[in-house]
């Protein structure tokens, strides 16, 4: 890990950067659109627009990748998201921003494949379990901190957008001063929908569903917030509570995954998800039970996305999982597309417990659909699954085929540690007669090449 670390600091850097500039640009937007008088309707369709750039982002850069090379690609993103950013202040308009959103978003999706693929080439099979987990907890530490950067100055100004468009920038310039060599561009063909819904219908709806949750947390909280009449104090500790309870659910949940029926699991997760948000609804403008229910939210749902994705891996021959996890992700960026226009529909015509209403019923729907598939196939056993890996909901392929191979490896070292306790608990009587088994074999095989020759 010392090793990774020395060559790949200035990348976790640059990420967390990255993520501390856009974690805050999200939630600045919703407050600003509030102050704007802008209708939380057209807030969605605007916050919608940054899921619809990241996924053709992941079906773009790629073939930008193979022309022109991943530094290039990454200093042409990331120089037009920092001039968006900049953007923004100079003409408050929800057409102008629907754009810039939707240049963002594509951007991102390629600033995540170029620096996905640097880990991914500057890791070993012994420290890449390490490693992405490293990545996945940069990423949520510079979501959390950008959310306190909202009290830092007026959201109403210049200076808040200003500060995300520096720090963006400087996030680009310790991996493009750094001298870990760029990687080679390589990842799998997607399967097709029908293979995937064949193979798990499960996994398939489940992401769907769960990328209307996200880009509903991630896009629209703040707007929920700005509308229940949040302070900016409290707008920004309702938002952190979101990612701090992915932060800390992701393990605790992982350790569980490993060791239950994963489906039992995700009826459980996601039936904390909806009651809490049932309870959100219900707890009128009592702020800390609504950060209370925010955390919980958050550390139910951002763990899902993994969750889902190692259920579904364990329906799956390790060959084809590659493939399989990029028609995933297409799946759970067309769900991530509706999901703000639907919540700023709701929140236009309901109240801002259309928030809240429209997380109940999303997982809820999850949670029962969960169910009846447990009533029409029988369970994976436990000691067949793989491993659980942490990973982002907005992760690209390249990070889902690295989350893969971890899960492979972590797969491995636990059989290989199987054999070794199964040898240390054997009886002297037991070691003989597996010598012995050992010699007949040997001498078949011999036997066998003799007469071959």
């Amino acid at each position: 890990m010392t090793m990774f670390l020395r060559g790949s600091w200035a990348l976790m850097l640059g990420i967390m950067l990255l993520q501390i500039g856009n974690g805050l640009q999200g939630t600045l937007l919703g407050v600003r659109g509030s102050l704007e008088g802008i209708d939380p309707t057209w807030m969605g369709l605007v916050m919608s627009a940054y899921f619809v750039g990241f996924l053709g982002g992941s079906q773009v850069t790629p073939v930008l990748l193979r022309r022109v090379g991943h530094v290039r690609v990454f200093a042409a993103l990331g120089s037009l998201v920092s001039a968006a950013f900049i953007l923004y202040a100079v003409y408050v308009n929800p057409y102008f921003w629907w754009f810039l959103r939707l240049l963002v978003g594509f951007c991102m999706s390629g600033l995540y494949v170029v620096a996905e693929s640097w880990i991914n080439d500057s890791t070993t099979t012994k420290n890449r379990g390490q490693a992405l987990s490293m990545y996945v907890m940069m990423q949520m530490i510079g979501i959390v901190l950008g959310q306190m950067l909202l009290n830092v100055s007026d959201p109403a100004g210049y200076n808040l957008f200003v500060l995300i468009s520096v720090l963006v920038s400087l996030a680009f310039a310790p991996i493009l001063l750094s001298s870990t060599p760029a990687p080679v561009f390589q990842t799998s063909e997607k399967m097709t929908l029908r293979q995937l819904m064949k193979v798990s219908p499960l996994g398939c709806v489940g992401i769907f569903l769960l990328g209307g949750i996200f880009s509903a947390l991630f896009g629209m909280a703040s707007i929920f917030a700005a509308e229940k009449g949040f302070s900016i104090l409290e707008i920004s500790w309702f938002t952190m509570a979101i990612y701090t309870g992915g932060m800390l659910f992701q393990y605790p949940i992982g350790w569980f995954s490993d060791r239950m029926d994963r489906r039992i699991l995700i009826v459980l997760v996601t039936a904390v998800a909806a009651v809490s948000s049932a309870l959100g609804m219900m707890v009128g403008d009592s702020f800390w039970m609504l950060v209370g229910v925010a955390l919980l939210i958050g550390g139910t749902t951002n763990p899902l996305y993994a969750l889902l994705l190692a259920y579904v891996n364990d329906h799956l021959e390790y060959e084809q999982m590659s493939s399989a996890s990029g028609g995933l992700i297409f799946i759970n960026g067309v769900g991530a597309m509706g999901g703000p226009i639907l919540v700023g529909y709701l929140i236009n015509t309901v109240g801002p417990d259309g928030f809240f209403a429209f997380i109940a019923v999303l997982a809820g729907i999850i949670c029962v659909y969960s169910l009846y598939r447990m009533t029409q196939t029988a369970s994976i056993a436990v000691e067949d699954t793989g491993a659980f890996v942490p990973l982002h909901g907005a992760s690209t392929q390249i990070a889902s085929e690295l989350a893969i191979e971890v899960q492979e490896e972590l797969q491995s070292e636990s059989e290989a540690e199987e054999v070794v306790d199964d040898v240390k608990n054997m009886s002297a009587q037991e070691v003989a007669a597996s010598e012995h088994k050992l010699d007949v074999l040997e001498e078949a095989v011999d036997k066998v090449i003799g007469h071959k020759r």
